[in-house]
Parts: structure tokens; sequence; C-alpha cells
């Protein structure tokens, strides 16, 4: 008898310790909060070890950040395995060997996706202390089967319940996710069935569980033979099918009424890859040349000033002129904020929650690197990430480690001209970038990111001088931290006057875009083009 999903859900328990702060921007990848414990500065080594040698002790798996995650009330896999290595025990005699055909790509997939569904970490936390599998084709595959994993995880977990009789045990959590990245090449990705069955069956002894070899050989096995009609039942589920959490879908059918599919339709697609040129040193046109002389196709983002959106997406680092800072990555409706705030040459601006520095450098660019600007952000570890782009961008500012909700030092005076305010905040904007979003947040948590976005917002006004702008800036889909909260703003500082963001309709239709809302714009994620994102321009009327 196959076990349900809601009972697969019941799993970990309810007060484990997760990872539930704000997603990092898309277009600026998160840095490693602090260096990571000896045990998982490399969870996924450069090589597995030696068949005909005894396996190492310890495993990579054992522990996560230290401040971010609990052991209460969570059975540990490797308590119950004792110091068996997460990378397995030697397949046969002494001097046997097997080639890996990828299987080392599926057992770090697998760890990863534990940790993310188990233990509660972010995906970027996760990838940022590791190292991913050699060659570049595995690290791609990698990557390409935790994504997907846990865009799909929903309709995975459907499926793992009717081919299971019961729920797997807490210490075989790890065993589950082997089995979701199995199905998942089955049921998305062009993989021969053959290869992905035997690669994936081979990743289970990599993880320390020869014995249950055989048991996931049957089960995905099992799965061809059935597909057509297990996908159907599992479609059947409203989860399975949306591929969302219920709490969110309610959420965006609130919020949303008549655009809350398309929204789900394109959270759960790939991204597209968006730049930004860095136009201290280049225009668009003339580095658009520089990527089609490259091989790169690209185009301008509509309503940016200097976005380029890429057919296809290539690693950054290969981008023409990347390091020496002709350009960044970085979504196009990220880019509105610098352009909406139009801080002018020579006038004062403060960055209230800098990190990693996208919307900093942005700034910048568009003042000629003339502002006096002061970027602030409450981890250290963040700001070193502002620093380097900073510097590979031949940018200059002032950085500061300070809390937006409680600030203080000498960097608040003289009053600022400018304000940008990109609020900690739920992320459903930026869900097709961070998969792990729709699993990691929770609808409890919403109420407390509107409340530390109101402690920030009246901490940051007393520092805008008298007909200064304040820009509040969120990734957010939700009502709730975005035009609600900009109301109750409104409400508590009667010299807070908003400013309309685009012009009206009869003026520069190509300057629209977005949707109007009570208060503010908000930008849905559409299939290859921007991330969701809300704006609202609030003026400092004199006394």
């Amino acid at each position: 008898m196959a076990y349900t999903l809601a009972e697969r859900r019941s799993g970990p328990p309810s007060d484990r310790g997760l990872d539930r702060s704000p997603a990092r921007r898309p277009e600026e990848p998160e840095a490693a909060g602090g260096a990571p414990r000896a045990a998982d500065a490399n969870p996924w080594p450069q090589r597995l070890p030696d068949r005909d040698r005894p396996p190492q002790r310890g495993s990579a798996q054992r522990a996560g950040p230290p401040h971010r995650e609990s052991d209460r009330g969570h059975p540990r896999d490797d308590a119950r395995r004792g110091e068996r290595s997460v990378w397995g025990q030697p397949a046969g005699p002494r001097g046997t060997t097997r080639t890996n055909d990828g299987a080392d790509a599926r057992a770090a997939a697998a760890i990863a996706l534990h940790r993310v569904r188990d233990r509660g970490q972010s995906l970027t936390r996760v990838l940022t202390q590791a190292t991913l599998p050699h060659p570049p084709a595995d690290r791609a595959l990698t990557q390409e089967l935790i994504y997907g994993a846990l865009r799909c995880l929903p309709r995975l977990e459907a499926l793992v319940g009717m081919l299971l009789h019961h729920p797997v045990k807490p210490s075989d959590r790890d065993l589950e996710a082997v089995i979701l990245i199995g199905l998942y090449q089955l049921t998305v990705l062009d993989t021969p069935p053959h290869a992905a069955v035997a690669a994936t069956v081979e990743a289970v002894r990599l993880i320390g569980k020869p014995e249950k070899t055989a048991l996931v050989n049957a089960l995905l096995r099992r799965f061809l033979r059935e597909r057509e009609a297990l996908l159907a039942a599992a479609d059947a589920l409203p989860g399975a099918r949306w591929l969302f959490p219920d709490w969110l879908l309610t959420a965006l059918r609130h919020d949303w009424p008549d655009a809350w599919e398309a929204i789900v339709t394109a959270s759960n697609a790939r991204p597209p890859m968006s730049l930004r040129v860095n136009r201290t040193r280049v225009d668009r046109r003339t580095y658009a040349g520089l990527l089609a002389a490259a091989g790169i196709t690209a185009r301008p983002i509509p309503a940016t000033e200097s976005g380029l959106i890429l057919d296809r997406p290539v690693p950054a680092q290969t981008l023409p002129g990347f390091a020496a800072g002709l350009v960044s990555v970085q979504d196009g409706g990220a880019q509105l904020a610098a352009q909406i705030l139009d801080a002018p040459p020579g006038s004062r601006v403060l960055d209230a929650c800098a990190a990693p520095g996208g919307k900093t450098a942005n700034l910048l660019e568009r003042a000629g690197n003339a502002l006096d600007l002061v970027a602030i952000d409450s981890e250290t570890s963040r700001l070193d990430s502002v620093r380097e782009t900073l510097t590979r961008l031949g940018l200059t500012a002032t950085v500061a480690r300070a809390d937006a909700a409680a600030p203080h030092g000498d960097w608040m005076t003289p009053p600022f001209d400018r304000i940008l305010l990109d609020v900690p905040c739920s992320a459903t904007g930026v869900i097709r970038r961070h998969p792990d979003i729709k699993w990691l947040r929770r609808a409890a948590d919403i109420p407390e990111l509107c409340a530390l976005q109101a402690r920030i917002l009246d901490a940051m006004w007393p520092l805008l001088r008298p007909g200064g702008r304040l820009l509040y800036v969120t990734c957010s889909l939700l009502a709730a931290e975005n035009q609600d909260q900009i109301a109750a703003f409104l409400g508590r500082w009667p010299e807070a006057r908003e400013c309309p963001l685009v012009p009206e309709p009869a003026a520069d239709q190509a300057a629209a875009w977005g949707r109007t809302r009570t208060h503010g714009r908000q930008l849905l994620p559409s299939p290859g083009g921007s991330d969701g994102f809300y704006f609202a321009l609030i003026e400092k009327t004199a006394p």
C-alpha cells in the first residue's frame, strides 16, 4: 500500500532549525556566512575514495552551518549509521573497480537535496560551502539535478509515496533524496533510462548504503514500467500539479486572483540570464557587439537603460570583459531600482540593505561614480562581497557594517538625499532562481518579516532630508509585504508623500512596466523576462 504525500510531509519535526533567512537577490549570489566547519568545507570531494581502500572516517553530511541548523528532535542519519563514510563502503573484494558514469554527480545532488529538504539549509548556502564534482560536465549535471528536483519536489515526492509501501525511516532520508534525484532524471531530463537508473543505483553506494541498491533499482524500474499511470495519479494531486506549497498557493490566489496561475507557471520555469552593462566603461550597444563577436546573442531588456538578456545562459566568467568590470549579472527587474531612485551626481545616497552590492553598483554607474554613497549591511561577511563588486567595477563608496533596523554610527550624518531600502522579505518573486524558498519558507514567517520591514522603514525615515526620496523595494509578491506595508507607513508619517512611478497613460508607453497597486507598483515574474519585484517611491515633504 502506498503512503500519502501528507504522510511524507510529516517527516521532520516542525520545530527544526530552518534556515529561513530572506533569500539573496538573484543577480547577486549569496556570500558564505562565515567560514564553514572542517566537515563542511568540502562535502563533495574532487574524486571519490579509492574502492580498494577502507572507507574514510567521518561524514561531511553530519554538520551544516553551525549557527543555522538545530538537531532538536531530528534524528541524524550519521548517528544511526555510526561513522560510516558518506561516500560509501568498498563495493566488493579488494582490487575490484567500477566505472562511475556520473554517479558522483547524482550522489552530490542527493546530499544537497537532503540538506535543504530535511535539514532546512538554504540551497545557496549549501552550494557556497561545497566543491562540486569535476569535470565541468558533472558540475553542470549536479546543479541541474539539485535545482530541478527542488522545482518539481511535490510531484517527485508523490511518486515516491506511490512506489514505497511506507515512509522511509528518518535514518534513510538521504536515501529517499537519491530516489527523488533518480525520478527527476526519468521524468524531466533526456538521460537514457538505463543510464539514469544505473548511475542512481551507484549513487546509493556512494552515500554509504550499498545494501539499499536492489531496492532503489527495483523502484526506478517499476516506475519505468508504470510510468503513465503513476504520472497521471501524481498530477491529480493539487500540490504535485502546481509544484507549490499549499499556503503560498492560497496567498497568491488571494492577492492575484487573475494572475496566480501565470505567476506559478513562471516561478516553476528556468530563469533567463540578464546582464547590466557598466556604463562608466562601455555602452550597451558596444557591449552587445562584444557579445556577438564571442558568439553570444542578446537583446535589450525593455524599460531598462543598460540591461541585456541572453538567449542562452553562459558562465559569468566567460562573458567578455567580466573580470575587467564591463558587465555584471543582474535581473532586469532589479535594475529598475536605480532608475526609479534616480540619484543625480553629487547627491548623498544610502543603500541600507546593500549586500552583495548589485544595486549599489548600479546607482554609482548611473551617476558616473560621482555619488557620496554609503552602503550598509548587518553581516560582515556579506559586506566583503560589496567591496569585491565595487573593486571589480572600478566604483567607490563608503561600506559600513550596521543594522538598518537599529542604525548608529558616524555614517548617519548629514542627512541623505536618496535612500534605497531593499528590505528582507519572503523572496516569493524570485522562486525560479531560488526554488528552495518554496520549501523553506512558512506562512508563519510573513508576519515576522512584515514587522522587521516596518522597523527598518521607521528607522531609516529620519535619516532622509526634507525633499529627499526613499525607494522601498522587495522581491515579494505578497500584498502584506508590499502595498499594505506602505499604506501603514504613510499612515504613521504624515510628511511622507507617495510619488508616481511611471508616466501617465497618455505619455511614453515604452516606459511603462508592471502593475499599479493601491500603493506602489508590482513587477510579476514572466517567462523569459524579469523576476518579481515591488517598488514604492516616497518623498519627505518640508515640515
